[in-house]
C-alpha cells in the first residue's frame, strides 16, 4: 500500500512553520548583539538554537524528498556549523545571506502550503548556496561572503541590522496557516485545569440536594422564597452541565491524533525489515483516520512494533518455506482499526506460520515456568497466552532482531496495565497469527461508576461493567467450592469485592445482595457491593510514582471537596479472584481411572467452573469454545465423555451430538447437555439427537452432574 505523502508534506509545513520564525528571530538576535562578539554564553546557545532548526529543516526535508529546500538547509546548516565552531564569527554580510535563505525557504514552504506538489518546486539558488557555503570556509570575519551576483540582492549592512527579518513585498496580502501549534504540554495543562474544574462543577449537584434540605427545615413561611432560590440554583447549575461537558470535549479533541501517525511509518518499516530478513511481505493498512488521545498514541508505538517485529521474525515465512506449505511466497500483513462503541479495536494479522503450541509448551517445561501437571491442564487458549509472560519466547537462537524473551510481555503490560484495554490472541498452526487491541479513546475522561464497599467509596470504568443486578443468596450455587451464579445460560463467580481488596465485610443488609458483574474479554466475575453511588464521566488522575506498585488501582478519580477515589484495575481484580477462590477437591482412591472429558460451551467462564467441578473429582478435562472446535477436538482425539453447551456460534450444542453419533468412536459414548433452555421441546430433541442426559443451568448441582457421569461411564 503506497502512503500518502500529503499528509507527511502537511505535517511538514506544520513543522516548518514553527522552524522559520525562530530561524528569523535567532539571526535577528544576533545581527543586534555586537556583530562579531558573539562568543558569550547567550550567543553561543542562539546560535545552536538556529543549527538546530536548520538540521531539524534538513533532515525532514530530506526524507520527503523535497530536495531544494534540503540544499539550502544545509547550506545554512554549514554556516551555522561554522559559527558553533567558532571558525567563522557572525558578520552583517553572513546574517544577510541567512535571512536571504530564510526567505526562500519561506517561499518553497508557502508553495507546498499551497498544493503545490515536490517536483513542482524550483530548484534552489546555487549562488546562494554557494555564497553561504563560501561564508562558513572564510578566513576572516571581513572576508567577503558573497559571489557578485548575490551580493547586488543582498540589503545593505544598515538595513540588515534595523531589520533582518524583513519579508519579501511579493505579495499584497498575507495569507494565515488555518492551524496553531500549542506545545503539548501547554495544551495537557489546559485539559488537566478542564478537569478540575469539571471536578468541582459536579460537587455543585452535592450542593443543590443540601440546599433542598436546608430549605425543608426552615419555618413555613420562609419556604417558598427559599424554595424560589433552590429552584433558580438547581436549574443554573443543571444548565452548565452540558456546557461544561462540551468544553471538556472540546478540549480533549484537540489532543486527538489520527492513527496513520503510527500506522503509516510502521507499513513503511515492514517493507525495510522484512528485506533485511530477507522475507517479501504486503503490509495493508485500513482505519489510520480513526482518532486515539495523543497519550494513547504515544504509548500505543512501542506495542505495535514489537508486534510487527513479531510477526515478521517469529510469524512470516521465507518465499521458498512458503511455497513449500502451498503459500504465495509473499507474505500479507495487515494492520486494521475500527471503532466500536467508546473502544478502538487494533488489529493486527499474519497469514504466517501460526504459533506451535508444542514448542510453546516445550519451552514453558524449559524455563520451568510450570510442570507437565500443570500445562496438561492448561486450555489451548491458556497455552497460547504463556507467550505473553515476561521472558517467553520460541526462539532458540538470539540475534539483535529477537530472541530474547522481551516484547510481548511489554505488550500486555502496555495494552492492559496502562492503558486499561485488553489484548487478546488467536492462532492456526500454519494459517497465521491474530492480535487484538482493544483501547479506550482517551485516558484523560472516561465513564466511571462508583460504589461503596465497607464504607470506602471505589471507581469502576464503565467499558468493564457488563451490568449491575440484586440476587438473593439462595440463587448462588456451590460450584469445586467457588459460589456461582447462573447468568443468562452462563457460569459467573461470585466474590466479594471487600474480600478481594481485604477490607471488613458487613453482613448484608436485606434478603438481596447487590452485584457490579464486571467482564473483561470472555471473563466475568460477580462482585458483592453494598452500595451504588453514582455514575458519571470523571477526569482520570494517573497514581503517583510512590503508589504505582499497587496492582489493584490503575488510578485515582476525584470527589470534589479534595477527596480521591481509587479507580479499580479489573484486569487484576479477574486474576486476584481466580488465586484466592477457594477450591474443594474431592479425594480419590488411588487407583481411580482417570476418565478423559471435553467440555464444549461458547462461555470462558462456564468452561473454567465446569472444569473445576470435573477437576476436583479425578476427571482429565479438554476444553472447546464451540460446536465446531468441539467436533475437531473430539475426532482429533478420544474422549470418555462429551458435555456441551446448546447456545453456540459456529455450531450448536444439537449439531455437535448428532454429528459425534455418527461416528463409529462416539457412537456409544455418554454425551450430557447441559443448558439453560428448559422448554420439553428441547429436552426431546436433545434426546432425538442422541443426548444421554440433559442438565439444566437454573436447576444445576455439582453432585448431579458427577453422579451423572459415574453412571453414565460406569
Amino acid at each position: 500500500m503506497a502512503l500518502d505523502m500529503r499528509r507527511f508534506i502537511q505535517r511538514f509545513v506544520e513543522e516548518a512553520a514553527d522552524h522559520l520564525p525562530r530561524l528569523r528571530e535567532g539571526v535577528h538576535t544576533l545581527a543586534q548583539d555586537a556583530i562579531g562578539n558573539a562568543s558569550g554564553a547567550a550567543g553561543k546557545e542562539h546560535v545552536n538554537e538556529l543549527f538546530r532548526s536548520a538540521h531539524t529543516l534538513k533532515g525532514s526535508s530530506r526524507m520527503l524528498k523535497l530536495a531544494p529546500i534540503t540544499a539550502l538547509a544545509h547550506s545554512m546548516e554549514e554556516l551555522l556549523s561554522a559559527f558553533r565552531e567558532g571558525s567563522v564569527a557572525p558578520t552583517a554580510a553572513s546574517l544577510d545571506l541567512l535571512n536571504q535563505a530564510i526567505d526562500a525557504l519561506d517561499d518553497q514552504v508557502g508553495q507546498l502550503a499551497q498544493g503545490a506538489a515536490p517536483d513542482a518546486l524550483a530548484d534552489a539558488d546555487p549562488a546562494l548556496c554557494q555564497a553561504l557555503e563560501s561564508a562558513a570556509g572564510a578566513p576572516s570575519a571581513d572576508a567577503p561572503s558573497a559571489t557578485p551576483a548575490v551580493q547586488k540582492a543582498l540589503p545593505s549592512t544598515t538595513a540588515s541590522e534595523q531589520a533582518p527579518a524583513a519579508t519579501k513585498p511579493s505579495s499584497a496580502s498575507l495569507a494565515l496557516s488555518d492551524t496553531v501549534r500549542v506545545r503539548l504540554d501547554r495544551l495537557d495543562d489546559v485539559i488537566r485545569l478542564m478537569g478540575e474544574v469539571l471536578s468541582g462543577h459536579h460537587h455543585l449537584h452535592g450542593l443543590v440536594e443540601q440546599a433542598r434540605q436546608l430549605g425543608l427545615s426552615l419555618p413555613a413561611q420562609h419556604q417558598a422564597e427559599f424554595h424560589d432560590f433552590q429552584r433558580e440554583f438547581k436549574d443554573s447549575v443543571l444548565s452548565h452541565d452540558a456546557l461544561m461537558s462540551d468544553l471538556h470535549d472540546r478540549a480533549l479533541q484537540m489532543r486527538m491524533l489520527p492513527l496513520s501517525v503510527v500506522f503509516d511509518p510502521l507499513a513503511q518499516m515492514t517493507r525495510e525489515l522484512a528485506q533485511s530478513l530477507g522475507k517479501q511481505v504486503e503490509c495493508r493498512v485500513r482505519g489510520s483516520a480513526i482518532e486515539l488521545d495523543r497519550q494513547m498514541i504515544d504509548r500505543l508505538s512501542d506495542p505495535l512494533i514489537h508486534l510487527l517485529r513479531n510477526a515478521l521474525d517469529h510469524g512470516l515465512e521465507r518465499p521458498e518455506q512458503r511455497q513449500a506449505a502451498g503459500k504465495p511466497p509473499r507474505g500479507q500483513l495487515s494492520l486494521e482499526a475500527r471503532q466500536d462503541g467508546g473502544w478502538v479495536v487494533v488489529e493486527m494479522r499474519d497469514d504466517g506460520a501460526g504459533i506451535d503450541l508444542a514448542a510453546v509448551r516445550q519451552k514453558a517445561l524449559a524455563r520451568q515456568l510450570l510442570d507437565e501437571g500443570q500445562l496438561a491442564l492448561l486450555s489451548e487458549q491458556e497455552t497460547l497466552e504463556l507467550i505473553l509472560l515476561p521472558g517467553f519466547s520460541t526462539k532458540s537462537l538470539i540475534t539483535d532482531f529477537s530472541g530474547r524473551g522481551v516484547g510481548m510481555d511489554v505488550v500486555k503490560r502496555t495494552v492492559v496495565d496502562e492503558l486499561n484495554g485488553d489484548l487478546n490472541v488467536t492462532s492456526a498452526l500454519g494459517k497465521g497469527t491474530h492480535f487484538s487491541l482493544r483501547l479506550p479513546l482517551s485516558l484523560a475522561l472516561m465513564r466511571v461508576l462508583l460504589v461503596e464497599v465497607s464504607g470506602v467509596t471505589l471507581g469502576v470504568t464503565a467499558p468493564h461493567v457488563a451490568e449491575l443486578l440484586e440476587r438473593s443468596p439462595e440463587e448462588f450455587i456451590d460450584a469445586a467450592g467457588q459460589t456461582t451464579l447462573i447468568l443468562r445460560n452462563e457460569f459467573v463467580p461470585v466474590v466479594a469485592l471487600a474480600t478481594l481488596l481485604d477490607l471488613p465485610a458487613a453482613p448484608p443488609a436485606g434478603d438481596k445482595v447487590l452485584l457490579l458483574v464486571v467482564h473483561q474479554r470472555q471473563q466475568k466475575l460477580a462482585l458483592i457491593i453494598d452500595a451504588l453511588v453514582d455514575e458519571r464521566d470523571m477526569v482520570i488522575k494517573p497514581l503517583p510514582n510512590h503508589l504505582r506498585y499497587l496492582p489493584l488501582v490503575s488510578g485515582m478519580v476525584s470527589l470534589g471537596r479534595n477527596t480521591l477515589a481509587s479507580l479499580l484495575h479489573v484486569p487484576a481484580l479477574l486474576e486476584r479472584s481466580r488465586h484466592t477462590s477457594l477450591r474443594q477437591a474431592a479425594q480419590l482412591p488411588s487407583d481411580a481411572t482417570r476418565h478423559h472429558i471435553l467440555v464444549v460451551d461458547d462461555s470462558l467462564n462456564t468452561r473454567e467452573i465446569e472444569k473445576d467441578v470435573l477437576e476436583a473429582w479425578g476427571y482429565q478435562v479438554t476444553l472447546a469454545e464451540n460446536g465446531r472446535d468441539g467436533l475437531n477436538k473430539a475426532l482429533a482425539d478420544t474422549f470418555d465423555a462429551v458435555l456441551t453447551d446448546v447456545e453456540m456460534p459456529v455450531m450448536d450444542g444439537f449439531a455437535l451430538t448428532a454429528r459425534l453419533r455418527e461416528n463409529d468412536a462416539y457412537r456409544h459414548k455418554p454425551i450430557i447437555i447441559i443448558t439453560s433452555r428448559e422448554k420439553e421441546a428441547d429436552r426431546r430433541r436433545g434426546i432425538e439427537v442422541g443426548a444421554d442426559a440433559y442438565i439444566v443451568k437454573g436447576s444445576f448441582d455439582q453432585n448431579n452432574l458427577v453422579e451423572t457421569l459415574k453412571a453414565l461411564l460406569g
